[in-house]
């Protein structure tokens, strides 16, 4: 009985030093995060949008206890960015091609408190990308009403691989069928696009079945690069519009790096 004790009192010692040293609890909901995303929630095209839900607890409070503090929004997009990479195959496509990715900037507005034991849900999607870049926008909203506690935006770097590349690998072959991939990136870009362009692309199919358009008539590719560069456009058609407010963030940012690289 007092072994059993001494073991007891050993694993409630090493069970604080973890959550001492690691922070365990968020490890482990990082964990649950991932294996839901890649085994329990549906697979989603990279232009759709993705939820996650949150609870505002004790440890996400300021110390006036009145609200959920401000570094903790930031925290909960951790989880928001992975159940994203995860449904969406973004983050396995950028590795695959031999490339990484992570945060490079980061801007929120906050509109209203979350309080103490209020539920929210971050709803995160793509809004933008070039070269080397990911822009996401992620919203905190209350699901009684929807309303917006705050926005952020971020820009996801990505180093030894064009973004251009990836989003051609993953437009064409995140839905389950090309009929699914057309209507799930024409539903997340038409707040985006004017009437006029999201109807033109509606005309737009995927790479698959514009094959399957061409076997009928007779004509097929026989070539790797046509099939590339049919890819590579259809990629160009479905990419957003820069939003203004987005292209002025991006030209601080600029103008930033500039003066840090000068010393200023």
């Amino acid at each position: 009985m007092e072994l059993v004790c001494y073991v007891a009192l050993g694993c409630l010692l090493a069970l604080v030093l973890l959550y001492g040293l690691l922070e365990l609890h968020y490890f482990l909901r990082m964990c649950l995060c991932v294996l839901l995303a890649r085994f329990v929630k549906r697979r989603c095209h990279i232009l759709e949008t993705t939820t996650v839900n949150g609870l505002c607890l004790t440890n996400d409070v300021d110390t006036l206890l009145y609200h959920m503090n401000n570094a903790r929004y930031f925290r909960e997009l951790d989880f928001a960015r992975v159940d994203f990479y995860e449904r969406t195959k973004l983050y396995r496509t950028i590795t695959r091609l031999g490339g990484s990715v992570f945060q490079g900037a980061a801007t929120i507005r906050y509109r209203r408190f979350i309080r103490p034991f209020h539920r929210f849900k971050i709803i995160s999607r793509i809004i933008y990308w070039d070269e080397q870049s990911l822009f996401m926008e992620h919203r905190f909203v209350r699901p009684a009403d929807q309303f917006i506690h705050c926005i952020v935006i971020c820009r996801q770097r990505v180093i030894d691989v064009s973004m251009d590349s990836v989003m051609a690998e993953l437009l064409p072959k995140t839905a389950a069928t090309p009929l699914q991939a057309s209507r799930h990136t024409l539903s997340s870009t038409a707040s985006l696009q004017p009437a006029g362009m999201a109807q033109a692309q509606a005309m737009q199919l995927p790479q698959t079945t514009l094959e399957a358009a061409q076997a009928e008539n007779g004509h097929v590719a026989t070539s790797t690069s046509t099939t590339t560069t049919t890819t590579a456009a259809y990629s160009v058609k479905l990419k957003p519009p820069l939003p203004p407010e987005l292209c002025k963030w991006i030209e601080y940012n600029d103008m930033s790096s500039k003066n840090l690289r000068s010393g200023c």
